[in-house]
């Protein structure tokens, strides 16, 4: 067995194919992976699950899923990861998370803080995939289809940071996942580095602060031919030096894809003058923060 590294933490990955449609592996499978690659704490953040049709995924379609088939999944994996927990404790603390979604845009504050009051979480991951419900983290064409919904790509990525401030706002979640994940699918359309875009990384980051919520250094940036893990430099230097925590995320979706690229993401932080992440733990009792020398 490998023997954990204090820094080897992620709060954001563990998706399985036991209840994700763009997973592979089974969850057990993915805790595995994850004492094998030395983490000391690794946070499961399954996707809460999408309450209506027209948030289905093309290939969910394809295998004939629907909303009932997202919900039942997701009670199951809210079954499943508190008995494998405790199995694998004497090996590795697995945190019980999961991944918020921004949508539908009036109701998810209610839907996503529901599943909170609903199940025994340690934490909530706040992303945000859909800009006026339209996904920008997906195919080409439902990018360009919220760029031109929203006039533009610069106008696309300042609403995407307001929704982001936003959810941050009304969920409070411990941590944000892939801050500047608007730049995926950018740049064939332009850049999302202008000043008025990052006014609204800025206000961003304000809100984040000010929920205390800890960044997610996300690995899957790299992992995507980005150069770099999510948030890009420019981000990262803000947020540091505005006193917002790092803590890994590897985003993984297979057991191949878990503790994948983390070297590089430490070497990232290190290069940007950034020695220690802020992870949660439980070891003690209730979640707390703690913070870890790189």
């Amino acid at each position: 067995m490998s023997q954990s590294i204090p820094w080897k933490v992620s709060l954001h990955g563990g998706h399985s194919g036991d209840f994700c449609d763009h997973a592979t592996g089974s969850l057990r499978e993915i805790l595995s992976a994850a004492v094998q690659a030395g983490y000391s704490t690794f946070g499961v953040s399954e996707h809460a699950p999408r309450i209506e049709e027209r948030f289905l995924y093309d290939n969910e379609r394809a295998l004939g899923w629907d909303v009932e088939k997202l919900k039942s999944d997701f009670e199951r994996y809210t079954q499943t990861l508190p008995a494998l927990q405790a199995e694998f404790s004497d090996r590795i603390e697995v945190l019980f998370g999961f991944e918020a979604e921004v949508i539908p845009s009036q109701t998810y504050p209610i839907l996503m803080l529901a599943h909170r009051q609903n199940h025994p979480f340690d934490y909530m991951l706040g992303s945000v995939h859909y800009v006026r419900e339209i996904s920008m983290d997906g195919s080409l064409h439902s990018y360009e289809q919220a760029i031109e919904t929203c006039g533009g790509l610069e106008n696309l990525a300042i609403e995407y940071y307001e929704t982001v401030a936003d959810m941050a706002q009304a969920l409070k979640p411990e941590v944000v996942g892939h801050l500047d994940v608007i730049r995926k699918n950018a740049a064939p359309y332009g850049s999302v580095e202008t000043p008025a875009i990052q006014r609204a990384a800025e206000r961003a980051l304000e809100a984040i602060r000010a929920c205390g919520a800890i960044l997610d250094l996300n690995l899957a940036g790299i992992r995507k031919g980005l150069g770099t893990p999510y948030p890009a430099p420019w981000l990262l230097i803000k947020a540091h030096a505005m006193g917002v925590p790092f803590c890994f995320g590897d985003d993984s979706h297979s057991p191949s894809e878990v503790g994948d690229l983390l070297e590089e993401g430490r070497a990232y932080l290190l290069q940007h003058g950034i020695t220690t992440i802020t992870a949660l733990t439980k070891r003690g009792g209730a979640l707390e923060k703690r913070v870890i020398g790189l």
